[in-house]
């Protein structure tokens, strides 16, 4: 295949007159808008890069060059500079082809302004160098609340706003709950205030065996002096303390500060979880949703997710824990190191306690994903509204109450497969999938093998309205032939313009070309429909592009599982067509027996000669010929 190159004419003279210094570099369309934000060490030969020969970009790669209409960029002094700008521009502009946190325009953290006379922790999502303590960043106002909920109830510092003279003639409700401490009311010293504020800093550093050290020695002067209503609250504090830490804390031997992450991507999703270890406690862990990853690799994934993550983190620990390395992974621990002032290692580990923790975040980032999508299922609102919104921009007679997807999955031609997955009423209806083995196409025709899976699903609806003497299935109501016997209200099959083009040929030869029919299109996730040039694009943030993204996402995993089965069979038996005296039903009970050829090369001839219809002799064939 010839390379092909992008047409540079209209930035020839700015590509020539870009310095070699390092900078951040951003890519603009047509109507200003930010396309892309990037880092080099130097702008000239990466700027310049994007315009040479193409044929190793990824697809999302062409999708931007060919939207530039504009080039900016910044010089920075060092590598690392340009680095922390791109984090910077990043999350400020949230641009399309970046990998960005979702959602995100500033993350929140908790607050402790310690050059107050009387500090509260409070909800931020600005982080200035005003000599203020901040803990975070948190993935969503959820999960800081929680963390703020929880510090109130184990320390009693002042959650109102009013100005404290200790005037006031009684504390509010708070105090009676032990929920503070009453400075308002001169129920406590300066000392005392500032003592529980301190705990609560250390509570959120994961200090908490020192917190609880201090109050068991609290507790027993205070025993000792006989204030023993005050030696049962410090008690009770203690306990709350410990049975919390118990929930949180996973024990680490390494006695240091860590950052832990961990990755699970699936198709257009992906998730990131962190462990916060402090001291060697596990005391917490935050999960953060990425978009813009299509086609990126995990390095690119993870560096990307790390830049914005410590882009304005107020504590950097002395470990930074990845799941697999990122390309500027020594430019990352400098700038970490630089802005800690003390060194900072950025490590993918290999074995051991740390890989485990490494491999324990991969694992909570995976079910926080299949929770994402469980919990989106399980809300009727949602689905409803999906349902409504593409009715809406497909123009669809009805809701699309039952939806079937359709995708082929093959490897250079061989072991050709197609699916068909079934969703009602926004669910999956696992007892209705259906698969196909490609029969009469050759080689890696995806057109052509749509066409025979629509064919043959429709034939099996006829065979199947024929036999009952009925008309159409929805129409009388009656339930058919499991999946075959029903009409969907939409069909949605993996692809763009020409596959939609050649399942639609295959449904009006079978005689449902009226049926609804819609591909999506992996380039920008558009939708294609019959006889119209331009793509529907649906709001990114909408339930009906999640709907049919869900829909396409699980047509291809099935198709996949079901390739994965046929090419093991089929590899299995086309290494055994050459063993004289092999035949189908031996074949077939090797399989059976072993259910790989890797495991029949690892069996002995005793073992193979054991299996119905076999010799030793026959064994010894098998074992010389594999």
């Amino acid at each position: 295949m010839p390379s092909r190159t992008i047409p540079a004419k209209k930035f020839e003279e700015q590509l020539r007159s870009l310095p070699t210094r390092p900078g951040v570099y951003i890519f603009k369309d047509a109507k200003g808008k930010i396309l892309y934000v990037g880092k080099a060490a130097s702008l000239k030969n990466r700027v310049r890069s994007y315009f040479g020969a193409t044929h190793s970009f990824e697809r999302k790669t062409l999708n931007l060059v060919r939207q530039i209409a504009d080039i900016e960029y910044i010089v920075t002094k060092t590598a690392q500079e340009a680095l922390l700008l791109e984090a910077t521009l990043v999350k400020r502009h949230q641009p399309f082809y970046n990998v960005r946190l979702k959602d995100d325009k500033h993350y929140p953290y908790l607050k402790i302004d310690v050059s107050e006379e009387w500090p509260r922790v409070e909800i931020t999502r600005r982080v200035h160098r005003d000599g203020a303590r901040y803990f975070g960043p948190f993935a969503s106002a959820g999960s800081v609340r929680r963390t703020l909920d929880l510090v109130k109830k184990l320390f009693p510092w002042r959650s109102c706003t009013k100005q404290i003279t200790g005037d006031d003639p009684r504390p509010c409700l708070e105090y009676f709950i032990h929920r503070c401490i009453g400075p308002c009311a001169s129920l406590c010293s300066k000392d005392e205030y500032d003592h529980v504020i301190k705990q609560t800093i250390m509570f959120l550093e994961g200090r908490t065996n020192e917190i609880t050290r201090d109050l068991r020695r609290e507790m027993q002067a205070a025993s000792e002096t006989l204030e023993y209503e005050r030696a049962a609250r410090l008690r009770d504090q203690v306990t709350a303390i410990e049975r919390t830490t118990e929930r949180q804390v996973m024990e680490v031997r390494d006695r240091i500060d860590m950052d832990v992450f961990g990755l699970a991507r699936e198709e257009q999703e992906t998730y990131v979880q962190v462990f916060f270890v402090r001291q060697g406690n596990v005391i917490g862990r935050d999960t953060f949703q990425l978009d813009g990853t299509e086609d990126e690799t995990d390095a690119d994934v993870i560096g990307s997710f790390v830049e914005q993550f410590y882009e304005s983190a107020p504590f950097i620990p002395e470990r930074v824990l990845l799941p697999v390395a990122i390309d500027d992974q020594n430019l990352v621990q400098e700038l970490l190191t630089e802005r800690r002032g003390r060194t900072v290692k950025v490590l993918v580990p290999e074995r051991g306690e740390k890989r485990q923790l490494v491999q324990r975040a991969m694992d909570n980032a995976r079910e926080a994903l299949q929770a994402a999508r469980a919990r989106w299922l399980a809300d009727t609102n949602k689905t409803r509204q999906a349902l409504e919104q593409l009715r809406d921009e497909l123009n669809l007679p009805e809701l699309p109450q039952r939806i079937e997807c359709y995708d082929i999955s093959n490897i250079q031609g061989t072991s050709s497969v197609g699916s068909m997955v079934v969703f009602e009423g926004g669910n999956p209806k696992r007892s209705e999938y259906r698969r196909f083995r490609i029969k009469t196409v050759t080689g890696a025709n995806d057109f052509a093998s749509m066409q025979e899976v629509l064919q043959r699903r429709f034939a099996r609806f006829a065979a199947a309205v024929n036999e009952d003497g009925a008309g159409s299935a929805r129409g009388n109501g009656k339930k058919f032939d499991e999946s075959f016997g029903s009409v969907p209200d939409l069909i949605i099959v993996d692809g763009g313009k020409g596959q939609v083009s050649a399942a639609h040929d295959a449904m009006r030869n079978m005689g449902v070309g009226h049926i609804p029919l819609a591909g999506l299109a992996k380039r920008f996730e558009e939708l294609f429909v019959v006889d119209v040039s331009e793509p529907i694009v649906l709001d990114r943030t909408s339930q009906a592009l999640y709907l049919v993204q869900r829909v396409r996402d699980e047509a291809h995993r099935f198709a996949i599982t079901y390739h994965r089965d046929v090419r093991k069979k089929s590899g299995m038996r086309s290494a055994l067509d050459s063993v004289p005296g092999i035949g189908p039903k031996r074949k077939k009970a090797l399989l059976r027996k072993f259910g790989s050829l890797k495991a029949v090369r690892d069996a002995t001839a005793d073992d193979i000669a054991a299996t119905p219809g076999f010799t030793k002799t026959l064994a010894e064939k098998v074992l010389g010929a594999i």
